[in-house]
């Protein structure tokens, strides 16, 4: 893609705080010139921090950030062609909105080219005239549907018109780039989607690049050109709403954009998956015996009569939304969930059909868990943060710890394990939880959970060097929560380092 085409180009931008907190890491991004593109992702994910490095407010660690193909990562936030509007508008209470609007106008100086007697050219910096800030205040109200209101005060405008006015005071000094930060999270549910549509056409009247940071899935969805799924300082995807929306990548972007039913399930045939109990066609490609993750939308389940349909269950739940009906419907040990525009009574059977095309079918990124470890005196284990009672005697077969805790070959050699690099695998369903943090070999809080039909996954996020444990379980915890890691000295699973990869 040449950079004529680009606006905005990221490359492998990290950022890093003063705590060592890895805030955005590996960031790769190109944003067309006119193009709307949303960072959308859950509280603390990056998103804020990637806006600001662009407006010059953060610098990055490491990377670069071009502007039509131009390095500005070091650029002051003067020097960049950007504005930004934020959600709290930061509007000047004792100005009015002429005035608000006109602030950034009086402080710009312009080139002017004049010619002197003998025709030679000089150009000077000077600033904008009253006739042409009163022009440019003008047109941006026009453009925000606030004409007339220039001798309001801003204490006297509604959450929508001031933030009209914020957005008119970013776009009066014409920038390339509009950075956007939540500007609508202090709005009412109905203002917030009448401010999504005004946004969307100011954008299309602009014609200018458009930055948006929200959590929000449904502005996403409805606003943008682009959206950058954004999780932990990485991306998780970018694409159109709708390919995000029917084709996510993985779990995190299935669970966080709409709703979503996911399972575990297996490849069983060609363009075969085996879910819930039964066997389904389906239009994803893998190879026979892959383990995937399953993603069903709730709208792609159609209620028939039971027998009728690949699955048949009992209603538990049916709850009107306004223009659907919310079914959940229990069947044997899974829940599925159903966006239907007629109800189902409940405790009554019905059968659930799938087409192959709402089926969508993703590789299992969470199977097992891996981890660099280290045999203690004591014939412990290290890893994770943490430390675990285990069966060293797996490294050695046919091998045994004599009295004195050294481990015994089968040759009858003596091994001191101590020291001794190994690698460790865990199960995700091997490794439980507790309320008591110290009831375990390591702690951590859940970041992240999501429900797999009959299950949750959990991550779980250690302090000291960020590792994690992800772990299924049926219970209902909170994200947040801190906890616990035990694994059974049983479900440990040991194999001695390759010989060059000890210290």
């Amino acid at each position: 893609m040449s950079k004529s085409e680009n606006i905005i180009e990221l490359i492998d931008v990290k950022k890093v705080f003063d705590d060592d907190t890895i805030a955005v890491d590996n960031f790769n991004l190109e944003v067309k010139k006119g193009e709307f593109v949303t960072f959308l992702g859950p509280s603390g994910c990056g998103k804020t921090t990637t806006l600001r490095m662009i407006a010059g407010f953060e610098l990055p660690t490491s990377g670069k950030i071009l502007l039509n193909g131009e390095d500005i990562s070091r650029l002051p936030p003067n020097k960049r062609p950007v504005n930004t509007v934020f959600q709290k508008y930061a509007l000047f209470p004792h100005l009015n909105v002429y005035e608000n609007i006109a602030f950034g106008l009086r402080l710009k100086k312009v080139e002017n080219t004049y010619a002197n007697d003998k025709g030679d050219k000089y150009t000077k910096k000077e600033r904008l005239t009253k006739a042409e800030i009163d022009k440019k205040v003008k047109k941006a109200l026009e453009i925000v549907d606030l004409e007339g209101f220039e001798k309001r005060s801003v204490s006297t405008l509604s959450g929508g018109q001031q933030q009209r006015i914020a957005i008119a005071r970013a776009i009066v000094n014409e920038p390339e780039i509009l950075l956007l930060d939540e500007p609508l999270g202090a709005l009412d549910l109905k203002m917030r989607k009448e401010m999504q549509i005004e946004l969307k056409n100011m954008h299309k009247r602009l014609g200018i690049t458009f930055i948006y940071v929200t959590h929000d899935q449904e502005e996403a969805l409805t606003m943008s050109d682009k959206i950058v799924v954004i999780n932990d300082g990485d991306i998780q995807q970018t694409g159109t709403p709708t390919e995000i929306y029917n084709e996510p990548v993985n779990t995190f972007v299935a669970d966080f954009i709409g709703e979503s039913n996911i399972f575990n399930g297996t490849v069983v045939g060609n363009l075969k998956v085996k879910f819930c109990g039964a066997t389904f066609d389906c239009l994803d490609d893998y190879e026979i015996n892959q383990l995937v993750d399953v993603v069903v939308r709730p709208e792609d389940i159609k209620i028939c009569k039971p027998g009728e349909g690949q699955l048949k269950g009992k209603v538990i739940s049916s709850v009107f939304k306004g223009v659907h009906y919310e079914i959940t419907v229990v069947i044997g040990k899974f829940e599925i969930i159903i966006q239907s525009t007629s109800t189902a009574p409940v405790g009554s059977v019905i059968g659930l059909r799938i087409e192959p095309d709402g089926i969508h079918l993703m590789e299992k990124v969470y199977t097992v868990n891996k981890y660099d470890g280290e045999i203690t005196k004591n014939n412990t284990v290290k890893f994770g943060d943490g430390e675990f009672e285990c069966d060293v005697t797996q490294l050695y077969p046919s091998s045994r710890l004599d009295e004195e805790g050294y481990l015994i070959t089968a040759n009858g050699e003596k091994v001191d394990l101590t020291g001794v690099e190994v690698e460790v695998e865990v199960d995700t369903h091997d490794i439980l939880m507790s309320d008591d943090k110290d009831a375990g070999g390591a702690q951590g809080n859940i970041i992240s959970m999501i429900y797999k039909g009959d299950h949750y996954r959990y991550i779980v996020r250690t302090e000291e060097n960020e590792e994690d444990f992800v772990l299924s379980c049926p219970d209902t915890w909170n994200t947040g929560d801190l906890v616990g890691i035990i694994i059974p000295k049983d479900k440990i699973k040991l194999v001695l380092k390759p010989a060059g990869e000890n210290k």
